[in-house]
Formats: structure tokens, sequence, C-alpha cells
């Protein structure tokens, strides 16, 4: 069985541009090693955002190189556009599924409906990261509505394969490297066990109610990190759950990020700075 070898947590919260009100449970300023190829975890809401009938509330054009960023809409919807020609809205249980890769602008809203309507936001921005063979491919983006997800059954839940393997189920994303991410959903008092990856880092993150994994107790906008020991790891829940299970092959290279660029060496930030400013990034 896997132990818990930390467990993740915000010290607070902050809002990215004015929809997004962000709690980051890890990101690349910290042991990188430990939870690659996994960069940064921003959790949003939960938060019931009033009627808006100015302009949508969310974050501006902005860029990203060098790596992926992974968006799950839980409640709510996000309307999105990319320079590579990408975007639309997401609803609850469609992922958005972005390659910056040698570059990208990007921009993401409330969409039009839920501005007018407001009510309950609940959303995951996972950011992955490329292998530096990788770190130069086209900006790309997967639409995965949430009927593309394939759903697994539980005895006390339910999976929804998103990335990766689950029970001989393959999840709807292409990833560069080999991934897993399960949102799994568990009932009161239930009690699975999961099979994981010998050689994966390997995190679960709780979205809402409380586990017991490895004696210890795992509430709602906490990550256990596991040990990469083991095979198998035991969830308990003490009240219903809804779970994002991560594992990933780590990368073996450098991390070196600086805001939204996140390369394997100070060259190579600078590089993608200059491209940025003299609009190598594309537009809209």
């Amino acid at each position: 069985m896997k132990k818990i070898e930390q467990i993740l947590r915000s010290n607070g919260s902050h809002w990215v541009g004015d929809g997004f009100p962000v709690r980051s449970l890890f990101s690349y300023q910290g042991d990188t090693k430990a939870t690659s190829p996994f960069l940064l975890f921003d959790y949003a809401g939960p938060h019931v955002f009033e009627p808006n009938i100015r302009s949508p509330r969310g974050v501006e054009q902005h860029p990203h190189r060098g790596f992926e960023t992974v968006t799950i809409v839980y409640e709510g919807e996000v309307s999105h556009r990319d320079s590579s020609g990408g975007g639309g809205t997401i609803s609850r249980g469609d992922v958005q599924w972005m390659t910056a890769g040698s570059g990208i602008l990007h921009e993401e809203f409330h969409s039009e409906n839920f501005s007018k309507s407001g009510g309950p936001f609940q959303m995951v921005q996972l950011w992955i990261n490329l292998p530096a063979k990788d770190k130069s491919a086209p900006p790309a983006y997967q639409a995965i509505v949430s009927s593309q997800i394939p759903v697994v059954e539980l005895e006390q839940g339910s999976a929804r394969i998103i990335a990766g393997t689950f029970k001989g189920t393959e999840g709807a994303a292409q990833t560069f490297t080999p991934i897993n991410l399960w949102d799994i959903r568990l009932e009161t008092q239930a009690n699975i066990t999961l099979d994981l990856p010998q050689d994966h880092n390997v995190m679960i993150a709780v979205l809402s109610g409380t586990i017991t994994v490895d004696g210890k107790s795992v509430t709602s906008a906490e990550i256990a990190r596991l040990s990469t020991n083991g095979s198998d790891v035991t969830i308990c829940t003490e009240r219903d759950s809804t779970l994002l299970v991560m594992t990933g092959e780590p990368i073996a290279e450098p991390v070196v990020g600086y805001g939204p660029f996140v390369m394997n060496s100070e060259a190579e930030i600078r590089e993608a700075i200059n491209d940025f400013n003299s609009g190598r990034f594309g537009n809209f």
C-alpha cells in the first residue's frame, strides 16, 4: 500500500482576473520532482456569483509556453478562445485540454449565459509539464465534452476517465507522457482500493467531502501526495466525496518557471519573454 508523504493545501486564496477565486494547492515554486509531471493545481470555488448584466467576469488575454493547461468545470460555464483558433464554452462536466507548446495567447471568461444567470461556480485548472522535446510543439486544443468522457461504475460510486486508463477503460484525452486523470465520486462510508502505476507520482485531490488514506484524514481543498513505493491505495470516505486522482510518469528534466512560461533553462525563459513581447505568439 502507498503511504501519504505530504498533505498539500493552500495558505490563502487570490483572484485570477475578476472571475476566478482561486486556491493554489501546489505550484512549480515547490518540489517539482515530487509532483512531476504536474506543475500547478488551482482550485477555483466553490463560489456563488450574482448575475452580472455588464461585461462577463474573467481574465483577459495572457500568454503560455512550454506546458499544457487542463480545465475541468464542476459548476458554472467558462467561455474561452486562443490564438491557435481554439475556443468555445465548457460547461458542467466538460474539460478543456490546451497545449501551449511553442506559445499561445489565451483568454477565459464566464459564459454569457452564466454571467446573466449567476449561480454556483467550481473549477479546477491543472498545469502539466511537457518534456523538452515537445515544448516547441504547435499549440493545440482538445475540447472534451462530458458525454465523451468514459464512466466506470464502482460499487460505491463512479469514475470518469479523463486521461489514462482505469480498470481497462481508456480516457478521453491524448497526452504527451503517461498520465492518469480520474474524476471519482464516492458515496458516504465507501471503501475502495485503487490500483496505481508503480513508477508514477500520485496525488489525490479532495474537492468535496472527507476521506481517510493511510490512517490520515484529507478534506476539501487538500491533496494527499503519496509515496512512489507501493502499487495501490485504499480510500475510505466519511461522507459523499469528489476526488481528482492524478498519476504521472515523472519528467526527469530541469524545471524553470516564470509566470506563464515553464521551460528548462533561464535562457529559454528569456527567449519566451522576448518572443511574446515581439508578437511571435500570434494574435486573435
